[in-house]
């Protein structure tokens, strides 16, 4: 499992190790796929791979009004059509698909700068 350090970052939830099937967010690794911010943890986001990644899955995320999102598509990078988060971007949000352990390493950069971000997660 790689493992992440980190430096002065003050948010609540850090990630600090993933691989595929894993996911460590500060003491507790989890096995499915979650959101994260750097305040708030939603652990029960149900989709568990690309394909099953519907536009509502991102309705969470407009509650949680970050600027931008990281979306994690598991062990490779898979482009998503846009239809699937089109909506967040007409509200101001950015958004970025990489792999899930790319998105990790991004979303500890960018939280350790208390920027507003939030990653949405697939572990497998």
């Amino acid at each position: 499992m790689a493992t992440f350090d980190l430096d002065e970052n003050s948010a609540k939830y850090q990630i600090r190790a993933f691989k595929p099937g894993h996911l460590q967010v500060n003491e507790t690794v989890y096995s499915r796929s979650l959101i994260v911010t750097p305040e708030s943890l939603i652990e029960h986001w149900t989709p568990t791979t690309v394909a099953e990644l519907q536009p509502d899955a991102f309705k969470i995320i407009t509650e949680l009004k970050p600027d931008i999102l990281l979306i994690g598509t598991g062990e490779n990078m898979v482009l998503l059509p846009i239809e699937l988060y089109g909506e967040l971007i007409n509200l101001g949000i950015g958004v970025e698909v990489m792999d899930t352990s790319a998105a990790c390493r991004t979303y500890n950069a960018l939280s350790s700068e208390n920027r507003r971000v939030a990653a949405a997660l697939l572990i497998r």
